[in-house]
């Protein structure tokens, strides 16, 4: 991604953290011929392999694991973002923009077909976002129903090989700019416009 210096974030923990927290995200690979991409749930191990893997699983009806498998991809993983209007900074010389935060994460895609790897890659991501509910869901793997659904997908794990995180909060503005925008933000409320005012006032504050 495009990265200038000040909007660039190498911090490994804030990273993963970001990765686990926008888990949703977006899977691109390439058939030789033109782009691939699915939108996905990825379970993130910042313990795995060398620097960190990405864990999933796709139906087996999506040829994108096929011309992906053994192949370098990338995975987007989004956060909030929003419009910033130039009449914010009650100043001259301005323009409009968009703040928004990002994570990039490149590796090797390798396909997972065996039943236990199967079964892993599904009952890690069942149990990620079950452990919420109050009454928490769990995987039977020895019914029939369960066989029929494991020949339907693929699992996968991307060894992550580089991330690249943008946090772009006008950073390249002054910081008299810098808090009318997140008052503005907070005036208008939402929760992405909050959650960006939340991130501008945290970097400021260093």
């Amino acid at each position: 991604m495009y990265l200038p210096k000040f909007y660039e974030v190498n911090d490994k923990t804030k990273l993963f953290d970001f990765m686990k927290n926008n888990s949703f995200g977006i899977l691109f690979s390439h058939t030789g011929d033109e782009p691939m991409a699915s939108h996905l749930p990825f379970v993130i191990d910042e313990k795995g392999g060398e620097q960190g893997l990405i864990i999933g699983h796709m139906a087996k009806a999506n040829d994108q694991w096929r011309y992906a498998d053994g192949q370098q991809v990338m995975v987007v993983f989004s956060g909030p973002h929003t419009y910033v209007s130039p009449t914010w900074y009650q100043e001259d010389e301005s323009v409009p923009t968009w703040d928004y935060v990002a994570v990039h994460a490149t590796g090797i895609f390798k396909a997972r077909e065996d039943r236990a790897e199967l079964e892993e890659a599904v009952v890690r991501l069942t149990n990620q976002h079950e452990a919420s509910q109050p009454n928490p869901w769990e995987l039977e793997p020895n019914t029939e129903y369960a066989d029929q659904m494991f020949k339907r997908i693929v699992a996968f794990q991307i060894e992550i090989t580089s991330i690249q995180g943008k946090w772009k909060l006008n950073q390249n503005q002054s910081d008299v700019r810098r808090e009318r925008v997140s008052e503005k933000l907070k005036t208008l409320g939402g929760d992405a416009n909050v959650q960006i005012a939340g991130l501008i006032d945290a970097d400021m504050a260093g």
